[in-house]
Formats: structure tokens, C-alpha cells, sequence
């Protein structure tokens, strides 16, 4: 089911896959005066549900993407401390936690070189 959800998501993304969406939506709009309207109704919110859907997945995509760049800098740097690194994964009151840490760290840090 994932890659045909991320495949969808892919071809959506892309320019013929939104020219698809707007055929599609022209289309279900050009029945309307044939008393069709709970289709149209339909398949509109159906239209709307699947690029909800898709902005969704591609955000998780280019978020993941980004936390493995990031891991990566992390662990290639010597000097950094690697128990950030998965932090993402974590619950959202660790992950408050771990980041007031940090600020407090960075702020004390910043205070003893002036």
C-alpha cells in the first residue's frame, strides 16, 4: 500500500499529474448542468482528500530526508555529540526537553564568550 500511496503521491507532485486533477475536477464541473451535482460534490471532495493526502506524504518524504542529511553531519562531525541523532523519533515532551537543554547550553555557551 505504501508505494502506491508514494507512487500517487509522486505522480501528483508532478506537473501532468496536477493537469490530471484539473482535468478531472473541468470534467465532474461540466456535469453539473446535467444534474449531476452530488457526483461533482463528490468527486471534488474526494479531489481534495487525495491532495491533502499528497502534500501530507511529500511532507514526510522531504522531512525524513532532512533528518538523515542531518544525522549525517552530525556523525561526521567529530566534535558533536551524537545522542541528538534519532531524536525524531522520540515523544514530543522528550523532544521539548532535549531542545530546552540545547537552547540553555547555546545560551551559556554564547554568555561565556562575551
Amino acid at each position: 500500500m505504501n508505494r502506491l500511496l508514494f507512487a500517487l503521491a509522486e505522480f501528483l507532485s508532478k506537473p501532468p499529474g496536477f493537469f490530471f486533477v484539473i482535468a478531472a475536477m473541468a470534467v465532474s464541473t461540466a456535469l453539473v448542468p446535467f444534474g449531476l451535482t452530488e457526483v461533482v460534490t463528490y468527486a471534488l471532495s474526494v479531489a481534495a482528500i487525495v491532495i491533502t493526502g499528497v502534500v501530507l506524504i511529500q511532507g514526510y518524504r522531504d522531512t525524513a530526508a532532512i533528518h538523515a542529511k542531518l544525522d549525517e553531519i552530525v556523525v561526521a562531525l567529530r566534535e558533536t555529540r551524537n545522542d541528538v541523532v534519532g531524536l525524531e523519533h522520540e515523544d514530543p515532551d522528550k523532544i521539548r526537553q532535549e531542545l530546552e537543554r540545547l537552547e540553555k547550553e547555546a545560551s551559556n555557551k554564547a554568555s561565556a564568550s562575551m
